[in-house]
């Protein structure tokens, strides 16, 4: 049954939170409301009820990044640069194939088809020509860049961003100027590495705010991973091991199928080695490791020699010891969205502080560092949610610029009286 979006139920409504448009929701509604909010939120920086969390979250990160509503792209290469760029980019490899899949569906409902790279650098945009010459006019071109810290939220650039594919509709667009047209954006990964290499987008009108436009560039994403895989050839590298080390005192360390708990002495070795995959000599793990600094070396070898004797043959290396295999740590996910300025998303891959009881020094030092660039991130952001979910942790109850920050957006009696406890606490003599 059709039905008519509205500001208080379209939240409720939408099954999938990457699409723009649920079937049968009014689209001409859907905008006039979005043009509301993103008034609303350009004004006041609030985020009315009707626009979905992907979005607002995308809308804060553009304000973050200075983008304003009147801006526009910058083309960044031409001629020469962008064909040689062009050329040399992996995307190159497989255009063939995505012109294939998408070019007619372009030309025929007079839409354009775009491949941007990881930066959100337009590569190729091809299509209906009296659209390229509209999009023209927004520097919807080759050469530009369209990532979010550019010229805010749009398919292609936060695509890029969130690693999602998604659709973008009408005044969902940061800048004004967008705002007329629909996109919908899937990234694409390196299918060795698993890193983004840009995205497929398909822009154009209100007609492309419907799930199958979604749908289908997700599966052109996937083809194109797919033909990538085939032309990639085979390496004897070694499968990626997963590192859990945020939230618990012993590390979980998943390879070759197998699961294994690591003791706290093995948990530090293994975070510190994954963080440097170049290797650490003897004496800087003897540091790394240890405060007293009378600990002797050969107490280090038979931490080592057990922990190579659980990892498996070859996987434990030395002089220096090192990792013989890659590992990807639930730490270096926060640290990659924090990078993205995805505060979200780092938010919910964070259960707590690295190794929390472990004493050694530079573990110390990345749990800290790691705390507090994600700490500094919610504070600038002034979620009120994501404020609340950090002061209402364990390692947040404390956390007396968190409170405060917490109180700025969200002033409820509970949050007043916490803050002022807080307050009162740092306020209050030490009896030594």
């Amino acid at each position: 049954m059709s039905h008519t979006a509205t500001p208080s139920g379209e939240e409720a409504q939408l099954t999938d939170a990457w699409l723009a448009l649920e079937p049968g929701a009014d689209p001409v509604e859907r905008a006039r409301a979005l043009r509301r909010a993103h008034e609303t939120f350009t004004e006041a920086g609030t985020v009315p009820r009707p626009v979905r969390a992907v979005v607002a979250d995308s809308w804060r990160r553009s304000v973050r990044a200075g983008v304003g509503p009147d801006g526009t792209a910058s083309v960044e290469l031409m001629d020469g640069d962008l064909g040689a760029y062009r050329a040399e980019h992996p995307l190159s490899r497989v255009m063939p194939l995505v012109r294939e899949l998408l070019g007619t569906f372009a030309a025929d409902g007079e839409h354009l088809l775009a491949v941007c790279d990881e930066h959100g650098r337009l590569l190729w945009v091809e299509g209906h020509p009296a659209t390229r010459r509209r999009a023209g006019r927004m520097n919807f071109v080759p050469g530009a860049r369209w990532s979010e810290s550019a010229v805010g939220t749009n398919a292609p650039g936060t695509a890029v961003a969130v690693g999602r594919p998604v659709q973008v509709f009408a005044a969902e667009h940061f800048i004004r100027r967008v705002q007329p047209w629909t996109c919908a954006a899937a990234p694409v990964h390196d299918p060795r590495t698993g890193r983004v290499l840009g995205a497929v987008d398909i822009t154009g009108g209100d007609g492309l705010a419907h799930p199958h436009s979604l749908g289908f560039v997700q599966a052109v994403a996937r083809a194109a991973e797919s033909q990538l895989a085939l032309l990639t050839p085979e390496r004897s590298a070694p499968e990626a091991a997963e590192l859990t080390a945020l939230g618990r005192d012993e590390a979980l360390l998943s390879a070759d199928g197998r699961r294994v708990r690591l003791s706290r002495r093995h948990s530090e070795i293994v975070v510190l080695l994954a963080h440097h995959p170049e290797g650490l000599t003897g004496d800087e793990l003897l540091c790394a490791l240890y405060e007293d600094e009378t600990v002797p070396p050969v107490t280090l070898r038979a931490e080592l020699a057990r922990l190579r004797g659980i990892l498996g043959p070859g996987r434990l290396a030395s002089r220096p010891y090192r990792l013989t295999m890659p590992v990807e740590s639930d730490a270096s996910v926060v640290e990659r969205r924090l990078r993205a300025g995805a505060i979200t998303a780092a938010a919910s891959a964070y259960p707590g502080p690295m190794l929390p009881g472990s004493q050694a020094p530079a573990v110390g030092r990345l749990r800290r560092r790691l705390a507090d660039g994600l700490r500094a991130a919610l504070i600038a952001c002034a979620d009120p949610d994501l404020l609340a979910d950090w002061a209402h942790a364990p390692w947040g109850e404390d956390d007396l610029d968190v409170w405060r920050a917490l109180a700025a957006v969200r002033p409820t009696a509970a949050t007043s009286s916490r803050l002022a406890a807080l307050e009162s606490e740092l306020a209050a003599p030490h009896a030594w």
